[in-house]
């Protein structure tokens, strides 16, 4: 196929990809990426990107290879229409470019932090980043409650684009490590988001490496 994603099942920056293939059902090749192997697809993705953060798209036909999620989402809205996640209107796309941001930075970002921490060795722990990552999320959640209760549907307004795929794997980890408690916007606005079937899908795909996750799937 033209398009093949270097990627896991289990990493959120992968599921931020695989959400608007799926959306706008777009053919590609799944070459998974298991590292600490010695042949496969971890070898060319080494080759294609010695930085070896997932994900990585391949677009044989324009003889591209594009990195980093985000980005990786902007180049198949610009190639390969579809899923329409960036609002045509200038504005509107600052805003969903800024939350897709936002759910990055403030909140997968101090979420991975807890979980690196789990896995960390007994002598290398950092209880102070642990507090620092715990504090942040507070901020953003309660940040993220405050703007989601003007009734809005999605996170940059009526039209479901790059800040809700942005925010799916987002919140799905996030909740697991550090929990949101009585934010009633923010539930019912990550309830909307697991009503959508590319979510769903991504989900139920991750399910049998779940026990990867450490901590487990109730970490």
């Amino acid at each position: 196929m033209t398009l093949r994603l270097f990627a896991h099942p289990l990493s959120s920056y992968c599921w931020k990809v695989l959400i608007p293939l799926y959306e706008a059902a777009t053919p590609f090749t799944f070459e998974m990426i298991q590292f600490g192997a010695e042949d496969g697809p971890v070898v060319e993705f080494m080759q294609r990107w010695p930085i070896g953060k997932m994900p990585l798209l391949r677009d044989e036909a324009r003889n591209e290879t594009v990195v980093e999620s985000s980005i990786i989402i902007e180049y198949l809205d610009r190639h390969y229409p579809g899923a329409g996640l960036i609002p045509a209107d200038p504005d509107a796309a600052l805003t969903a470019r800024f939350l897709d941001r936002f759910f990055d930075n403030y909140v997968m970002t101090p979420q991975g932090r807890l979980v690196f921490e789990v896995i960390r060795p007994e002598g290398a722990r950092d209880p102070f980043g642990v507090a620092e990552a715990r504090a942040l999320l507070d901020k953003a959640y309660s940040w993220l409650e405050a703007t989601l209760s003007d009734g809005r549907t999605w996170a940059a307004g009526e039209a479901w684009s790059l800040a809700d795929v942005s925010a799916s794997p987002s919140l799905f980890y996030a909740q697991r490590c550090h929990p949101w408690g009585d934010r009633p916007a923010l539930q019912a606005y990550y309830d909307r988001l697991e009503t959508r079937p590319s979510f769903q899908r991504v989900i139920a795909e991750a399910q049998p490496f779940m026990h990867m996750f450490p901590g487990g799937p109730d970490y």
